[in-house]
């Protein structure tokens, strides 16, 4: 099946596919977000004078992972194009991003604050067992697709997926896979639904789970971990200096900013992943506010800045907004939970 779909310092631990991270407490942030919400002329046309002000982005998870590096790109972006004011991002890492969902749904009614999100919250929602869903949230816009990859330290005895996988399905158990996400979230998934297209039960899967990428990178190259599963925009720099191989990516075809590097399918293994990423608000924002999220976003879309942005960190534009988004979120949901109950995870 192909699952449209990605961090700094804590300690990561083996999990089974059972395990359920521990909720970071959400205290510890001692920054609130700004309640106004857009002036009343603004809120009744949903066309802003100037450039949007006073926006926040808050991002699930740590430091340096997928979500983290897309919120500051956009962020970067929206400023630099003048189509906002400064932006502020945040981190509020927990449970997967779910403390992050919880302090959305929370925020009811706040059409300055956003939140920067994708496939893994939508998993981390059913893992975690979180009472705020991404149903209770209003839907923005659907910003890019990533391929997974399957990375190895450069100094790996695995030289193309074909040893990597014979190893793996000699003693699965004992070939630990390193994901970013929590259960649920597209680093396991990705792990999770390869194993299960090259025979392999998913439940004997050894999964160790990270913070994002942030933490995930470290243990790849420190080889705690026997190979990685992730977006391959996070590996990048560590690609072009040779720290870092991908084994093959799980697109349909080769991705531009890795062109030596094989698909599933050329290595003879029929099997996609694409993650994704968007960004949603709080519930009971104003039709205004709303459309001021929506509007600069569609602006920023459309700039060469973006584009260039686009090509360098090898995203594919999946650009939609509004309600189209919000469907897409729903087929997304019921089809985790379709696959997080095959693996034993949900109820």
């Amino acid at each position: 099946m192909s699952t449209r779909s990605t961090s700094s310092g804590g300690h990561a631990r083996p999990v089974r596919v059972s395990a359920v991270l521990a909720i970071a407490a959400a205290g510890a942030l001692a920054l609130s977000a700004c309640g106004a919400t857009a002036k009343k002329d603004t809120a009744s046309t949903g066309a802003a004078a100037g450039p949007a002000s006073s926006l926040q982005v808050m991002v699930p998870n740590s430091p340096g992972g997928g979500y983290d590096t897309t919120a500051r790109t956009v962020a970067q972006v929206l400023e630099n194009q003048k189509i906002t004011n400064s932006i502020q991002v945040f981190n509020l890492p927990g449970a997967g991003g779910t403390v992050g969902l919880q302090r959305v749904v929370n925020e009811k009614g706040n059409g300055k604050l956003a939140m920067q999100m994708g496939l893994g919250v939508v998993g981390a929602a059913y893992t975690q067992k979180s009472k705020a869903t991404l149903n209770d949230t209003t839907p923005i816009a659907k910003l890019i697709e990533e391929a997974g990859a399957i990375v190895v330290p450069k100094d790996s005895p695995y030289k193309d997926v074909k040893s990597l996988v014979e190893a793996w399905k000699k003693d699965p158990s004992k070939v630990n896979v390193g994901g970013g996400s929590s259960p649920g979230g597209p680093d396991h998934l990705l792990p999770m639904q390869l194993a299960k297209a090259v025979g392999i039960d998913p439940t004997k899967v050894s999964y160790i789970s990270y913070d994002g990428g942030g933490e995930l990178l470290p243990a790849v190259l420190g080889n705690k971990i026997a190979f990685g599963a992730s977006g391959f925009g996070e590996f990048l720099e560590q690609v072009k200096s040779g720290s870092i191989r991908v084994l093959a990516v799980t697109s349909d075809k080769r991705v531009d900013a890795l062109p030596d590097v094989p698909t599933m399918k050329e290595s003879g293994i029929d099997f996609t992943f694409t993650n994704w990423r968007g960004i949603v608000a709080p519930p009971e924002i104003s039709a205004g506010d709303k459309q001021v999220w929506i509007d600069a976003l569609t602006k920023m879309h459309g700039t060469d800045a973006w584009k260039a942005e686009l090509e360098k960190r090898g995203w594919t534009d999946a650009f939609e907004t509004g309600d189209q988004f919000g469907r897409f979120l729903k087929e997304q949901d019921t089809a985790v939970a379709d696959i997080l109950k095959g693996l034993g995870l949900t109820s």
